[in-house]
């Protein structure tokens, strides 16, 4: 069976999940919680754009964004004297940054390869 999108794609999707949920177990329950759970669902629908059309930059750019802020968040909101949120933050971002740079070249590569990938239009055909 042949698998589905990128490893990549799946990988960043799970690290969005963590990062949305790691309020709960931190609990921070104030803006930095939300801004964690908002950031965490960008994460997934960025990794969803990029499962699902393996060509556009526009996914893996964002991830690669959101890893970054999410990297210099515990500084940005002030939550370094948290030392278990403040390295969740600081793993997450930097997989998340590393992820959506990889993501950047393979999306590359897929649309040098077939450049159709991309956002054409869909068409609902069933494989004979």
């Amino acid at each position: 069976m042949r698998e589905k999108g990128r490893r990549a794609d799946w990988v960043a999707i799970a690290a969005g999940l963590a990062l949305g949920l790691s309020f709960v177990w931190h609990g921070m329950y104030g803006f930095s919680g939300g801004a964690l759970f908002v950031l965490g669902l960008g994460v997934i629908m960025a990794a969803v754009i990029s499962l699902t059309r393996p060509g556009a930059l526009s996914g893996e750019i964002a991830v690669l964004a959101i890893g970054v802020l999410v990297f210099a968040m515990p500084w940005l909101l002030g939550y370094t004297y948290l030392p278990l949120a403040a390295w969740t933050a600081w793993i997450i971002g930097a997989g998340l940054a590393a992820l959506g740079a990889y993501g950047l070249v393979q999306a590359r590569q897929a649309r040098r390869r077939d450049p159709d990938s991309v956002w054409s239009a869909h068409v609902n055909e069933f494989p004979a």
